[in-house]
């Protein structure tokens, strides 16, 4: 009998193995045990993702939140977590949530029809802009600079010029600079100059009492602003995409407790990774096995984890790991959505806030009864190795 294979995004081209591959000084691990030894090697690897090692280091107060290690990292993600625990995020801010949800949602029912991807981004935009701080600026304008951030040439980060050219480097710089002094100026710059007259309960007003400059909270504003925007908008048009193409699935989720509706969109993410790949840099020898075999990456290599096959590794996730299966029985320790939201030191903080705005919105459109008019263009953005779903048209009767 044929694998039941429910993913929309598999990358063509992509392999599902060997579980643990060298190619030069490139290491690609798709075996979940390992990619855990890796990602959990707290003082043996850098953060190399995202062009971490391009970032210029000498111009900043504070490191990076997205590029540091060690206990400088650990400092961090502690006091920036309190903002993003779920406890935190279900109290302050379900409600912007539901209210924002409902703005969008009704004006869309008056035309009848919704760009999805549209959408979408206007509504994670909204709910992370106020987490972050960045309310000083319309919503709109606003998304639309941060999209203008992923216009980047492409590049190929195994090779140390990551294989641009001259041009293409002059080309990148433009098209990376200029966003960044919009972003600046429009967005970042006014919600700092409110904050340090009225401090609140957000990340810049947090950043301000640490003592970043300008400049350390424009770089983590376009972190936050990258990540827990731009991806969120991605995974709600894909989870949307499979509950409508999937009737039964549908119904199951519109009928459940958000425990259980929780359950569905992990599994969800497990299965649709956005970030197909996390990259670290080894500062020393690291030692990865799994049932396969042993092996021993030397220190100054570059390590690519395999999002998407470690997530379907069978070894690990078990039977029919290309299936939907809510709630499926993990190894102990390993989060329901497996490596889509990262493990150990650098996983992503947002999870709770993705899977809660992401729930909040779809319960709401579904109950609409939406129908497809036009499926999602699908095609893959380099810079967060992931999917990108574009022209996804709903009719609402």
């Amino acid at each position: 009998m044929a694998e039941v294979d429910r993913r929309l995004s598999a990358k063509p081209g992509e392999p599902d193995g060997p579980p643990v591959e060298r190619d030069g000084h490139t290491w690609r691990i798709r075996s979940l045990v390992a990619a855990r030894q890796v990602l959990r090697a707290r003082d043996r690897t850098t953060q190399a993702g995202f062009t971490a090692e391009k970032i210029p280091k000498g111009y900043l107060r504070h490191h990076p939140i997205l590029i540091s290690d060690g206990p400088l990292h650990d400092e961090q993600r502690r006091k920036v977590g309190r903002f993003f625990a779920p406890a935190v995020v279900a109290e302050r801010y379900t409600a912007l949530m539901e209210t924002t949800a409902g703005t969008l949602l009704s004006a869309a029912t008056d035309r009848g029809a919704l760009l999805l991807d549209d959408l979408a981004l206007d509504y994670a935009v909204e709910v992370t802009a106020e987490v972050v701080g960045l309310t000083d600026s319309p919503v709109p304008a606003m998304a639309r600079r941060l999209v203008s951030f992923f216009n980047q040439p492409p590049f190929d980060i195994t090779r140390p010029d990551l294989g641009r050219t001259p041009g293409q480097w002059a080309q990148a710089a433009v098209n990376g600079l200029l966003p960044i002094v919009r972003f600046y100026l429009a967005d970042v710059r006014p919600a700092i100059r409110r904050r340090r007259r009225t401090p609140g309960q957000d990340v810049i007003s947090h950043l301000i009492a640490e003592g970043y400059t300008n400049a350390d909270i424009l770089v983590e504003c376009v972190t936050y602003g990258t990540a827990g925007m731009v991806t969120t908008r991605e995974f709600i048009a894909m989870a949307c995409w499979h509950l409508l193409r999937e009737p039964t699935l549908r119904d199951r989720y519109l009928a459940a407790g958000q425990e259980e509706r929780f359950a569905i969109l992990n599994e969800l993410i497990r299965l649709e990774p956005v970030v197909g790949h996390l990259y670290r840099r080894a500062g020393a020898e690291i030692a990865v096995s799994d049932r396969d075999g042993a092996w021993t990456i030397p220190p100054g290599d570059l390590i690519d984890v395999c999002v998407r096959q470690a997530n379907t590794d069978p070894d690990a996730v078990g039977e029919a790991p290309l299936d939907l299966c809510p709630a499926r029985p993990l190894p102990s320790g390993v989060n329901a959505a497996v490596l889509s939201f990262g493990d150990g030191a650098h996983r992503c903080p947002g999870q709770p806030l993705a899977i809660l705005e992401t729930d909040v919105l779809l319960t709401r459109l579904l109950a609409l009864r939406p129908e497809i008019v036009r499926e999602p263009d699908l095609d893959w953005d380099n810079l967060i190795e992931g999917y990108r779903l574009r022209g996804f048209e709903l009719r609402l009767p």
